[in-house]
């Protein structure tokens, strides 16, 4: 009436979680070399579990050594890339500035002397001889004050009228 009870074997669950543990470790050191040098350690500590999972041990070994290349390589790559932005860029300034500042006196020397400049003396513009637009009637010129003096003084009839000249 009552079933038969099987012994049920003992943390069955648990040694097959374990396993699957072992297992992604297999998977995750070759990628992950914080957790190849954690899982290194924890084995390098019981030599049982080191004899177990022998596999794991050289995986994790070869994982740490891959990344030391790796590392190794890319500062080989970086020392070169620094020397030779170094020789392209900071090299040729320098060289150039220092030239630069040696022969900065010749080069002047060297150019041609600027042609200089006479400057001829301007006129005074009065804006009463200036033509008015406005009025459509040009006013008249500017007489200098020689010329003034010799003419004739203004009739008391009438002022004089403008003359039109255009030159």
């Amino acid at each position: 009436m009552f079933p038969e009870k099987r012994p049920r074997p003992k943390r069955s669950g648990i040694d097959a979680e374990e396993e699957r543990a072992w297992v992604a470790f297999y998977r995750r050191v070759r990628v992950d070399t914080a957790l190849a040098a954690e899982v290194l350690a924890q084995l390098e500590r019981d030599d049982e579990m080191k004899r177990g999972h022998l596999a794991l041990y050289l995986s994790c070994k070869e994982s740490l050594r891959r990344e030391k290349t790796r590392q190794t390589r890319h500062k080989r790559i970086g020392c070169f890339v620094r020397w030779l932005a170094h020789a392209l860029l900071a090299r040729p300034w320098q060289a150039l500035r220092s030239a630069g500042s040696e022969g900065r006196g010749i080069a002047i020397e060297m150019l041609p002397e600027a042609p200089r400049l006479t400057r001829r003396p301007q006129r005074a513009i009065d804006p009463a001889a200036l033509p008015s637009f406005a009025s459509g009637v040009a006013a008249p010129p500017r007489r200098s004050k020689k010329a003034r003096a010799e003419a004739p003084a203004p009739t008391e009839t009438g002022a004089e009228k403008p003359e039109l000249a255009f030159s």
